[in-house]
């Protein structure tokens, strides 16, 4: 991924902030024996922007992909806006069009774990994050629901590595395009035209 000096987060809290959000990604792994990389569209769960956890079922074709190479991204997009070349011409003709978007890739050393313990606790952790009233009951190697369903499901512990992020809003633009911009994202109002209106605004307001 391409990162401009005026694209990159303005520090570690923009993209842990936007991050904290977001809980689904695409995990890539290197392919096998020179075949294409494994990419695998799941939810996950970063925990204090050190580790992330998740699950997988067993027959998922990324783990002889990690057996041979833990080397791992996590990749996670959103806010994401086609921006028409008329918004950002000075005068007809000549705006050249652009994509606004805000992008996460999260490098990390997967460990597998494949201990009923170990998955009942992934499984425990990811739950109490996606349904906080705790309606899914009990979560344990050797009770409740999920006991006999554990041996279906491999987990994953992804331990953070580096961190790539980028926020592509034309912050090296003139203030008064960016304006031109936000009003056109306002008055358009297709699916992710706010969340990138919010990000323009507020990194104006950062520089």
């Amino acid at each position: 991924m391409l990162i401009h000096p005026w694209d990159a987060a303005l520090d570690a809290d923009e993209w842990r902030s936007w991050l904290r959000t977001r809980d689904f990604g695409l995990l890539t792994a290197n392919g096998v024996r020179g075949g294409p990389p494994v990419v695998v569209p799941t939810h996950f769960l970063l925990e204090a922007g050190e580790e992330i956890v998740l699950h997988l079922a067993r027959p998922n074709p990324i783990w002889a992909a990690l057996e041979a190479n833990p080397a791992v991204v996590m990749s996670v997009h959103d806010d994401y806006a086609f921006i028409p070349s008329t918004w950002r011409a000075d005068s007809p003709g000549t705006g050249v069009p652009t994509s606004y978007y805000a992008s996460v890739q999260l490098t990390c050393t997967a460990r597998i774990v494949d201990d009923k313990e170990g998955k009942a606790d992934i499984l425990r952790r990811q739950l109490a994050h996606h349904e906080p009233d705790g309606g899914y009951g009990v979560v344990a190697a050797d009770e409740g629901p999920y006991r006999k369903m554990l041996s279906a499901i491999r987990g994953l512990r992804l331990q953070v590595t580096g961190v790539r992020a980028k926020f592509k809003y034309d912050s090296h633009k003139p203030v008064e395009l960016r304006e031109r911009v936000a009003a056109g994202l306002a008055e358009r109002d297709l699916p992710g035209d706010a969340g990138a209106r919010a990000h323009q605004l507020r990194r104006m307001g950062a520089q």
